[in-house]
């Protein structure tokens, strides 16, 4: 996945270069607004501070919005919220205030690109980085089930399943790469967040509660001591996507 990072401060911009390269990502750092606009490449997503050298960020926001729909998550010092809301409303997709740790980024990132139907990413760590892979841009299909991550609707058999957001941000995450094992850690800083303090068990109760909605716990099976992973019941072939 292709970042793009627009920082004047070196201090900031090579060791937050080097973290998100340690996960996979690939960055091109440029130090100016100018030079953020005049990229001849769209990148996946753009990294912007808004304390730059030559022209405020929420201009450059304002312009690479009138021209792509690239997400944009601010990273800056700036912590007011009339500054949030600004960005916000200009067409920023997240906004992350100075200091925060590279972890914290990647989540932010993979739930911007899921928002936004970009590339999703999953990074095992710094020394193991997972493949970008690309979610079904419309249906995808998995056997019997169906998952639209645009209408955030499932279905079983042609039946509408009800689920909670938190139960379908889980079976959609899971369902991404059929097969996968998904670490309990992974899965938490994923579809909870980083800093989730409370009890662990709150995922074994929405894993529970999704094989009791689909009918079969063959849906999701256990990885002991690891964690989960998405099956289709009875069936071993690759997941269908339709769009």
């Amino acid at each position: 996945m292709r970042l793009l990072l627009i920082e004047d401060d070196d201090r900031i911009a090579g060791p937050l270069s080097e973290g998100l390269g340690r996960y996979g990502f690939t960055v091109d750092h440029v130090r100016t607004g100018a030079a953020g606009l005049a990229g001849t490449t769209t990148p996946d997503l753009v990294l912007l501070d808004l304390g730059l050298p030559d022209m405020d960020g929420l201009d450059v926001c304002r312009s690479l919005r009138a021209r792509s729909a690239v997400p944009i998550i601010m990273i800056t010092a700036r912590g007011e919220e009339a500054d949030r809301i600004v960005g916000l409303e200009l067409g920023a997709d997240d906004y992350l205030a100075k200091p925060f740790g590279v972890r914290e980024l990647i989540a932010r990132i993979r739930a911007v690109t899921r928002r936004a139907g970009a590339p999703a990413y999953s990074p095992t760590g710094p020394a193991q980085a997972s493949q970008a892979r690309q979610p079904a841009a419309g249906a995808q299909r998995l056997g019997p089930l169906t998952v639209n991550r645009r209408t955030r609707e499932v279905h079983l058999d042609g039946l509408h399943v009800a689920l909670t957001p938190r139960e379908f941000d889980l079976l959609a995450y899971l369902a991404e790469d059929p097969g996968t094992v998904y670490s309990r850690q992974q899965i938490m800083d994923t579809v909870w967040d980083p800093h989730f303090f409370g009890p662990t068990k709150t995922l074994d109760a929405h894993v529970a509660a999704l094989r009791r909605k689909l009918g079969d716990p063959g849906w999701i099976t256990t990885a002991r001591g690891v964690g989960f992973r998405f099956t289709v019941p009875g069936d071993h072939t690759a997941a269908e996507e339709a769009g």
